[in-house]
């Protein structure tokens, strides 16, 4: 039964999301948002994760996690219906800002409750339950659009759904297994809150390279996961959810791939692998538009699973191996700041830069450089490739004392 809750936990925790934040950058186009503003905007989610290790360090000293991630999710849902009736740019951004303040931590902490319960190896197992609320999400835009003929990706209602199933995982969250602060009665301090204890570890080169390469790896990342809606926008694919969600789908197998994957080759390899499948994707989104197959698209859309559960899902596990009891946490909200937080930030920036200078609005119809943008993507993601591969060395995984 303790098994089963964390299931719905995950999937709750990412369908909640996932419904909105995908058709996301389609609905900013739609309101004729200005680029510089846009990438603003998507960078909400960035910002968010500035708040993970604070809500980590209160799980580990202070309050029990189960009842954290409780509170965090009912003000996500408040904020969502308020940005469902908002269209002001300006005040979408504010309000998108506190959504994310307050969502963003659920992704570290909702890993550190499951594993807590559970092995860190099996935590794929738990996290597939997050990948499968993905999918679903797609549902939402088709059964809105078959069954009540509304439009639904570049609108504002994937906000209330959003809203909806956010109080509907809030109120689960309140059946969730026991998860006391592991360092209770331990002093909190601005370290803790900051994530700083963590930076403590990386006194250690292996695990110093990992937190820059996992920072660095979110610019190549980011230009998919912020922007591909847009670029389906700008070729007219129909149902934006539901085709992005066919690489979620097949992050479902890879995740189940992961724990089996870590014991033969070890979790160096893992990662090594997805970033590999960083460079298939952007060559992939290269190709189809040079020689005109789309069908190359679908490539760069799969293997999504394969890049997020092997170098971040693979990461989350080297995270958790790698740090003691007291931080484990406050560890996982720092890796989402690094990732999520400030990697994505640069990698919207860095990204909504380059689609600007290879995107034309003055005749009034956007027209997109798509094959220079994935082709600057490509060789970023290359060189990121090779210099892991030849600066994070093989090692025994234990915790740095």
């Amino acid at each position: 039964m303790k098994r089963f809750n964390l299931y719905i936990m995950m999937f709750f925790q990412y369908l909640m999301y996932a419904v909105w934040w995908v058709p996301l950058a389609a609905y900013l186009t739609n309101m004729d948002v200005a680029s510089a503003q846009k990438a603003l905007i998507l960078s909400s989610m960035a910002i968010g994760c500035i708040a993970s290790p604070i809500i980590g360090m209160l799980a580990d000293r202070y309050f029990p996690g189960q009842k954290v991630l409780f509170v965090l999710n009912v003000l996500n849902s408040l904020f969502l219906f308020w940005a469902a009736n908002t269209s002001n740019p300006d005040l979408l951004f504010i309000n998108l800002l506190f959504t994310m303040l307050f969502y963003m931590p659920t992704w570290g902490l909702a890993s550190a409750i499951a594993m807590a319960h559970s092995p860190a190896e099996d935590f794929p197992k738990i996290r597939v339950f997050g990948s499968v609320g993905w999918v679903a999400s797609g549902l939402f835009s088709v059964v809105v659009t078959k069954l009540f003929h509304l439009d639904f990706d570049g609108t504002n209602l994937p906000f209330y759904f959003g809203a909806c199933t956010g109080l509907v995982a809030a109120l689960f969250n309140l059946t969730l297994p026991d998860t006391p602060p592991a360092g209770k009665g331990k002093k909190g301090s601005l370290i803790d809150a900051f994530g700083l204890g963590t930076v403590q570890l990386m006194k250690e080169r292996n695990f110093a390279l990992f937190i820059v390469f996992s920072f660095l790896s979110m610019i190549p990342f980011a230009m998919y996961f912020s922007y591909f809606s847009e670029f389906l926008l700008n070729i007219k694919t129909q149902y934006i959810t539901v085709t992005m969600n066919w690489g979620v789908l097949a992050e479902m197998g890879f995740m189940l791939l992961i724990p089996v994957t870590i014991k033969k080759f070890g979790l160096r390899k893992v990662m090594m692998l997805g970033l590999f499948a960083l460079v298939v994707r952007y060559v992939a989104l290269y190709l189809g538009g040079v020689v005109n197959q789309q069908w190359l698209f679908y490539i760069g859309i799969l293997v999504h699973g394969l890049i997020f559960g092997f170098f971040y899902v693979g990461g989350q596990i080297y995270i958790d191996k790698k740090t003691p009891d007291e931080l484990k946490a406050q560890a996982q909200g720092f890796i989402f700041l690094v990732t999520f937080g400030l990697g994505l930030l640069a990698g919207n920036l860095i990204d909504g830069e380059i689609i600007r200078l290879f995107h034309d609005n003055s005749t009034g119809v956007r027209i997109y450089d798509w094959d220079s943008i994935w082709g600057l993507t490509s060789i970023f993601s290359i060189v990121l490739l090779f210099t892991f591969i030849l600066f994070f060395k093989n090692e025994k995984v234990e915790p740095i004392q």
